[in-house]
């Protein structure tokens, strides 16, 4: 099936994203330690992770041009999340370092017998967009822009010049929050955690949540990602399932996964492919990012997801 949505052609980036980053410091276990009660980690480390920020690298390995738009503290964590773009070949013109914020930072504690992880973060307020600071002029420059709903006014925003500039919207949601009925009507591909369509449209069956958020909201693709199940996309009427990907030597930690998927989902966008085709390859570049610890450290280049398409 193709998409009903064509990338224009007379862009700077082939895509901008503009929401998250995040210093993670990721903490391994044997297990995961029940409440009120003490274990010895196996070992710990400090990389950079955040939504947005982790599919601009992501797409940016495998060869296409990206742009980050948000905000960094003036802090150590700032520069070294500034820096971990800039080795990846994102663009970073449009971030910016807001004295006196820290930047967002998160606690993440993965259990090795299975590489679940569980989240702890915090956003410092400073890092916020309002209406009157929202960077409206980068919205357009990308054939898509992609972001997360964090500061809703500046994305309404956002999404708004970016539909006037003929630029296709993507967003990576897994709550309901105020003003998002008013938001989600702008967005062309939305894909969320399994959860998000039942909280939104409170149907449990997922084929049917889909079916009432396309018909709610008219975004062109739905879909939710199922972990190592794969993924569920509605497109014109029409299912796509997709069957997860084998972890090569076994998953070491989900951590950003759904990250992953949204950038093999927006590579086989911008590259041409079908729609099942985007599938398979989001669900490869999400299997192949939990080999290693981390958002980031596992993401493939184009070789190697062409590699591990064709095994």
């Amino acid at each position: 099936m193709k998409f009903p949505l064509v990338p224009a052609q007379n862009k700077e980036f082939d895509v901008v994203g503009f929401g998250t980053n995040a210093v993670d410091y990721l903490i391994q276990v044997p297990e995961y330690p029940p409440f009120n009660s003490k274990i010895e980690l196996s070992d710990y480390t400090r990389l950079a992770g955040g939504e947005v920020a982790t599919t601009m690298v992501g797409i940016s390995r495998l060869g296409l041009k990206t742009a980050y738009v948000g905000r960094f503290g003036s802090d150590r964590e700032g520069d070294f999340g500034l820096q971990t773009l800039l080795d990846e070949k994102v663009d970073v013109k449009f971030a910016e370092k807001i004295s006196g914020a820290k930047t967002q930072i998160a606690f993440i504690v993965i259990d090795e017998r299975s590489g679940e992880r569980t989240v702890i973060w915090h956003r410092d307020k400073l890092l916020a967009y309002d209406e009157k600071d929202t960077p409206v002029k980068t919205a357009a420059l990308g054939k898509v822009l992609h972001f997360t709903p964090h500061d809703t006014p500046a994305c309404l925003q956002m999404v708004r010049r970016a539909k006037a500039g003929n630029t296709i919207v993507s967003v990576d949601i897994d709550n309901v929050f105020d003003g998002i009925n008013e938001l989600l009507p702008q967005v062309d591909v939305l894909i969320s955690s399994a959860e998000f369509p039942e909280k939104i449209v409170g149907i449990k069956d997922k084929k049917e949540s889909l079916r009432e958020i396309k018909a709610r909201f008219g975004c062109a693709v739905v879909g939710m990602t199922l972990g190592e199940k794969g993924s569920l996309l509605l497109c014109e009427n029409e299912f796509v399932e997709t069957k997860g990907f084998r972890v090569p030597n076994g998953c070491k930690d989900t951590t950003g996964a759904g990250d992953a998927f949204r950038v093999g989902f927006l590579y086989g966008l911008l590259t041409n492919a079908s729609i099942e085709t985007a599938a398979r390859m989001a669900n490869a570049v999400a299997a192949l990012k939990c080999r290693e610890l981390g958002a980031r450290t596992a993401l493939p280049t184009d070789s190697e997801l062409l590699e591990f398409l064709s095994n």
